[in-house]
């Protein structure tokens, strides 16, 4: 009622009958009431343009300031930190890896939050890109990428998928490593100067693009169930591994492989400390980093209100709060997903919380009614019109089999200096409105952001300190 939320027209119909029943003993005490309640209404009901209420800014002003005066926004890690190695901070900072294979005795680093009670598996993938791609194949990668979305509603105790791409500039050792493998002592000089030519011309200007999805279980299949050991749900997640990356393969996203321990902390560490690619790639070029889950944590950070510093470079990380409206067709991020001149490291995350099939058809029952009594009262706009055949559209295909998830996106720049912030921040403005998305910077959340959107398994509304029910109630 009148955009307070249901908590808001709670407090609206209990304040009407307290006023009403005060004023039948004194009028005084009836506009006493009647003020305290409208004092209680007014933070409910202004709301920015994303959404937000001002009783939720307030209490996200509250929280970053306790926090801030107890120092939670201070990291110190290394010998001289309180545990003496270069964990994680924040929400990730009890995490742990344990060592796995799955049932091809393909090797894989399985991500322990206890606090939650979450374990994640992360497979690389090597995506072909739509470049000189007929527009058919395309729509056959997105069919059955809707296919693999659905088919994560029938997982059992899956919790969330998350889709990571990122963007860097390529130094080039890869390609150095490449070459100088298969060159043969006894080449010609032409063969061989040419090939040096490459490996020295070819990386200027180029970009590395990775490609990473997060799988993330709870240890309780359902509500009310016992958790499962870490080596339980290993022998779990190992089973379903196989068949989760087989269908990847149809949707265009290439070879895909559950990343090892050793590949997970070198992802991260280079996340939190981009100029440590260069020591990270060199060493794969002579047996591997040898880094650990311990050690893949920045040595220090510090959070402020607006962006994040960590270990030398600085980052902003933005949360989508608007979808694309109307259809959307492949090619929506293709701009906000390239690389960018102004950004040294882009990470754009997609968060998939899939509903199980009895839920999803609730849902989408309730929301073709709602969207039926909001056409039908008086004063209509074309948007109610259209949105009543969404949601019948919406009804039909989830019978016909489709998927119904939650989705969010995180949308990460890290800089080399917080002077090129500015740069950055204007650059992903202007990247947003193509994609048809609204975003909007992480306030007071920088460093929560950021971890989240790494492919590390962080699913946020679990980690809230007001249940989700209650702030969509708000």
């Amino acid at each position: 009622m009148l955009g307070l939320g249901l908590v808001g027209t709670l407090i609206l119909l209990t304040g009407m009958v307290a006023v009403a029943i005060t004023m039948m003993f004194a009028l005084w005490a009836g506009l006493l009431v009647a003020g305290l309640v409208v004092l209680v209404l007014v933070p409910l009901g202004i709301r920015d343009r994303h959404g937000r209420n001002g009783l939720q800014g307030l209490t996200a002003r509250i929280a970053w300031w306790y926090g801030r005066s107890a120092g939670q926004h201070l990291y110190r890690g290394g010998p001289l930190g309180p545990a003496g190695t270069f964990r994680l901070p924040g929400l990730a900072a009890a995490s742990y890896v344990v060592d796995a294979e799955d049932s091809y005795g393909r090797p894989f680093g399985m991500i322990v939050v206890p606090s939650t009670g979450h374990y994640t598996a992360v497979l690389e993938c090597a995506p072909d890109g739509a470049a000189l791609v007929d527009p058919e194949q395309v729509d056959i990668w997105v069919a059955y990428w809707g296919q693999w979305l659905a088919s994560l509603a029938y997982e059992p105790g899956i919790v969330q998928a998350a889709v990571t791409i990122e963007t860097a500039p390529d130094l080039g050792i890869r390609l150095e490593r490449e070459v100088s493998a298969q060159l043969s002592p006894t080449a010609p000089e032409l063969a061989r100067q040419v090939l040096t030519d490459i490996v020295d011309t070819y990386p200027t200007g180029s970009a590395q693009v990775s490609a990473r999805i997060a799988l993330t279980y709870s240890a309780a299949p359902r509500p009310g169930a016992r958790r499962r050991s870490p080596e339980e749900m290993a022998r779990e997640i190992g089973t379903r591994l196989p068949g989760l990356s087989a269908g990847l393969g149809m949707t265009g996203a290439g070879e895909a492989r559950p990343m090892t321990h050793e590949q997970l902390a070198e992802a991260v560490r280079i996340a939190y400390d981009p100029n440590a690619q260069v020591l990270i790639e060199q060493a794969r070029a002579h047996g591997g980093s040898g880094l650990t889950w311990a050690d893949a944590g920045p040595v220090s950070h510090e959070e402020y209100v607006d962006h994040y510093r960590h270990d030398g470079a600085a980052s902003i990380t933005w949360g989508m709060s608007e979808a694309p409206r109307g259809e959307v067709y492949s090619s929506v991020l293709t701009g906000l997903l390239q690389p960018h001149r102004d950004i040294a490291r882009k990470r754009v995350t997609l968060l998939y919380r899939p509903h199980d099939p009895a839920t999803a058809a609730r849902i989408v029952q309730r929301d073709r009614r709602d969207a039926v009594f909001r056409a039908a009262v008086a004063h209509a706009s074309a948007r109610d019109t259209v949105a009543i055949e969404a949601a019948r559209q919406t009804e039909r295909e989830e019978a016909t089999g489709a998927g119904l998830v939650r989705f969010a996106m995180l949308v990460t720049a890290t800089v080399r200096s917080p002077d090129d912030l500015p740069a950055a921040a204007a650059a992903v403005d202007v990247l947003a409105p193509p994609a048809r998305v609204q975003l909007r910077r992480m306030y007071r959340a920088q460093a929560s952001a950021f971890a989240a959107a790494l492919p590390i398994g962080i699913v946020l509304p679990d980690h809230l300190r007001v249940p989700q029910v209650v702030r969509d109630a708000m």
